[in-house]
């Protein structure tokens, strides 16, 4: 190993500046009568969901956006949501409809995602903008996660030209739209799951690593190459309560050349990348 220390992307400084730029985004569409507007779904009790919506609710508050919280019992019938969501399409004051997943088990959650109008779906997850974002089109609303891992990436290497990228994880949420970004940015892609073969092997050829499996410290040193970027999505709460990534922090900072931390990596920019599409979805209203 020849490589120094990583630099430790600081996502939350990152998410910060973006937060300051979305605060001035809004001011003007209010200077234009127009109040930005985020509605919030939650479904059951699940304590995680709770604390993220709860840091969502918060974030909009920072930036002026006015946020709306609709808590709904784990008993509740598709039906009732259905009609919710009904009511926030039509809801003039509201300009992003979000989901909060999981759901309970009886609750179809991509029947719900496909109900939301595709203008206000700052998730990104409808059919519609899942396909404008693989055709490339410019007006498409692209998932909170890998937008903000992307411009995480960017802020250490802005141009991704032939770099080879491995993609752990092959969600609709994260993985499936993160290689479509990177294709965009000119990277060779390659997406990797549980069914791969020689996993460490594959990950070792990456310029470009991202984790997003959900399995506590899964990627070790030896599945990194020396002077990569390392993009830790993953989330976990050990039996202590300490939260740590799905790589192997401590192990793979002599190796990679830049590496996020988590907490303070991809999560503050998830939500940062929230709000810049709920002020996007603003900005296409005509006052």
């Amino acid at each position: 190993m020849t490589n120094k220390a990583a630099t430790i992307i600081d996502g939350k400084m990152i998410a910060a500046t973006m937060r300051q730029s979305i605060a001035g985004d809004v001011t003007a569409l209010r200077a234009r009568g127009i109040l930005p507007g985020l509605a919030v779904i939650l479904i059951g009790d699940d304590p995680a969901s709770d604390i993220y919506v709860r840091n969502k609710m918060r974030a909009c508050e920072s930036v002026g956006i006015h946020s709306a919280e609709y808590r709904l019992p784990a008993t509740v019938t598709q039906g009732a949501v259905d009609t919710l969501i009904d009511t926030l399409n039509a809801d003039q004051s509201i300009h992003g409809i979000l989901l909060q997943l999981p759901a309970p088990t009886q609750i179809d959650t991509r029947a719900l995602i496909n109900r939301i109008n595709p203008a206000k779906d700052v998730d990104g997850l409808h059919p519609l903008n899942i396909g404008k974002l693989v055709s490339g089109a410019r007006d498409a609303i692209i998932p909170c996660t890998p937008q903000g891992a992307l411009k995480l990436i960017q802020s250490v290497r802005a141009d991704l030209t032939g770099l080879h990228a491995v993609v752990l994880g092959r969600s609709i949420l994260f993985g499936k739209p993160m290689a479509q970004l990177l294709l965009a940015q000119n990277c060779t892609v390659t997406t990797a799951h549980s069914k791969s073969r020689d996993l460490p092997a594959l990950c070792a050829q990456a310029d470009i690593l991202i984790a997003a499996v959900g399995q506590a410290a899964m990627v070790k040193a030896d599945w990194v190459k020396d002077g990569a970027i390392v993009i830790d999505v993953g989330i976990n709460r050990r039996d202590d309560g300490t939260i740590v990534g799905d790589v192997d922090f401590a192990s793979i900072m002599p190796r990679a050349a830049a590496i996020t931390p988590v907490p303070g990596g991809v999560g503050p920019m998830t939500i940062a990348c929230l709000l810049a599409n709920t002020v996007a979805a603003a900005q296409q209203t005509t006052p």
